[in-house]
């Protein structure tokens, strides 16, 4: 550790407001602790829950940093206690549960991934938040496999292209919802079998229309509230609704006499809060089965803006106003 600096500078959130209260300032470096690493930042992410965060709606877990950014990019400046010295200057991308916003973050050494072959430092700062979610979501939790169709909102978000991208390489048809004709064609242009314009047309109707009547296999919906009972006349008999976000409200009337007679499931998950020994295993599962197919050229992120750290505000400026086709990432 000698070799490093003391200080970095990092942005962090000066009190709950709009994009005006990200400010950069002079922190001390963090320390990495037993099974840690500590990652010399070139790219971090920008993702929803770190707007959710700067307007003070979503506190990161106990002991994670206070500074917003959720995945980065880099090369690992230092290890913890008892970490594996191999890891130093390795190229790695990290899922974390806060920190990414700054010059060095620390990271569990299970969350880190290595830079895939043909990629960026950019392009792999897009990739561990909205993968990781994507993966554990719609693989996992929703079960989805070859030749099943899925809907997922939000088709030009982050976890929208995501999710376009990893159905593309495992034969799954994928329906989305963009807001719209414009953001309907970037979904197109991505590979996503239909996109539909939820502001001049009923998803519902679509969804039936290009099913022949049977509906989706699987809905990862990052909207909840009035979408929920909508979602679920989407789903085919035996159907699964993933839940991610509830960006419409975190409550909705479901009828549970057709859930239960159409066998659907019902789950969600957070990914922020899950431990580190869940998140490595996590990691594990997409290196030994999705990084292969990266490193061959199988799929990359779709890249909307890069923006200097400095310039925090003016990305989340961006994401607020919905702008953006893909991930926005910043810039070290």
């Amino acid at each position: 550790m000698t070799s490093l600096p003391a200080s970095m500078t990092a942005i962090a959130i000066r009190e709950p407001g709009g994009p005006e209260v990200l400010v950069p300032e002079t922190r001390p470096l963090p320390q990495p602790g037993p099974d840690e690493v500590l990652i010399r930042v070139a790219a971090a992410g920008v993702n929803r829950p770190d707007v959710l965060q700067r307007m003070g709606f979503y506190p990161p877990p106990p002991g994670a940093s206070d500074l917003p950014g959720l995945e980065v990019a880099g090369t690992v400046a230092a290890i913890g206690p008892g970490g594996d010295p191999e890891l130093l200057g390795q190229a790695v991308c990290a899922l974390v549960a806060g920190g990414g916003y700054a010059e060095y973050c620390i990271a569990p050494a299970g969350s880190c991934l290595p830079v895939p072959a043909g990629f960026s430092m950019e392009e792999a700062a897009a990739l561990p938040e909205t993968v990781f979610t994507v993966w554990h979501n719609l693989f996992e939790r929703g079960w989805v496999k070859d030749g099943e169709t899925v809907l997922v909102h939000g088709g030009t978000s982050g976890i929208g292209t995501t999710a376009i991208g990893l159905c593309k390489l495992f034969d799954i048809r994928i329906a989305v919802t963009c807001g719209s004709a414009e953001k309907c064609a970037a979904a197109r242009a991505l590979g996503a079998d239909l996109a539909i314009d939820y502001s001049t047309e009923d998803y519902v109707e679509a969804i039936k229309a290009f099913t022949d009547g049977k509906g989706v296999d699987v809905v990862l919906d990052m909207v909840g509230g009035d979408y929920v009972p909508r979602n679920l006349a989407c789903l085919a008999d035996d159907g699964r609704h993933v839940s991610i976000a509830f960006q419409r409200g975190a409550t909705a009337q479901v009828d549970i006499s057709s859930l239960m007679r159409r066998r659907q499931t019902m789950t969600g998950s957070t990914l922020r809060a899950r431990n580190a020994s869940f998140k490595a295993a996590l990691a594990d599962e997409i290196h030994r089965t999705l990084w292969p197919q990266l490193a061959e050229g199988g799929w990359k992120p779709a890249m909307d803006r890069r923006f200097p750290l400095a310039e925090a505000a003016a990305a989340h400026a961006r994401m607020q106003a919905g702008e953006h086709v893909g991930k926005i990432v910043l810039t070290v």
